[in-house]
């Protein structure tokens, strides 16, 4: 199984973020988790398209944005011209979900649905027909460096089993670590989103490698 890495910005040094790219690019990340955050959907306000635009440039490998806003079909088209990859939306968000995942599906961009901890697996399981991935928050959203909310491995192990999806990518967000990673990743995620554990590190490829060894050691035992 291929595991993702997708190292979280939002735990980056923002006076520098086109090196803090770079970094984790050499690193071996294999994408770059983006979360956009609106100030109203959860505590705290990031940044937006035009930030995103010019960081993409220095980007080689895709551009993964999470939408924690309360109106995220106003940003499709500027992260759409932005060059991201694939965009994640809140199922708690949308009125119109399957439009909304469908209007990113437009777009040439891989679409997701994002649940909170305490939203109910169907929310997420109703949407895979229409979506590429499910991003399970194993914190609640707003912050870096939380702990993992232990309750989320059984539910990306319930959801794996109820998607009836082999090919489906389950992205886990919040507190991963080289501790917690083997059990998300037997459990069913495909793509681990780490911020603070990677960016917290002064040798990102080390961080990297280690989150890797996790995995893999956590497969043979």
């Amino acid at each position: 199984m291929t595991i993702r890495i997708a190292p979280s910005l939002l735990s980056a040094d923002f006076s520098r973020l086109a090196g803090e790219v770079r970094d984790v690019q050499a690193a071996g990340a294999d994408l770059i988790h983006l979360d956009i955050m609106d100030g109203c959907f959860v505590p705290n306000l990031t940044f937006g398209p035009p930030l995103v635009a010019s960081l993409a440039p220095h980007c080689e490998i895709p551009l993964d944005a999470h939408l924690m806003v309360v109106d995220p079909d106003a940003l499709l088209p500027a992260l759409a011209a932005a060059g991201v990859a694939r965009i994640a939306v809140h199922a708690e968000a949308c009125t119109h979900l399957h439009r909304t995942l469908s209007a990113i599906r437009s777009h040439g961009i891989s679409p997701g649905v994002a649940i909170n901890p305490a939203t109910p697996l169907v929310f997420a399981l109703e949407a895979v027909p229409w979506v590429d991935f499910i991003l399970v928050m194993s914190v609640n959203p707003g912050f870096g460096g939380q702990e993992l909310i232990e309750e989320s491995v059984s539910r990306i192990e319930r959801l794996r089993a109820a998607a009836r999806a082999p090919g489906l990518d389950i992205t886990v967000d919040g507190g991963v670590t080289c501790m917690v990673a083997p059990s998300l990743v037997a459990a069913g995620a495909t793509t681990l989103v780490a911020g603070s554990a990677i960016f917290g590190a002064h040798d990102r490829g080390r961080a990297i490698a280690e989150l890797r060894e996790s995995v893999r050691q956590g497969e043979d035992a």
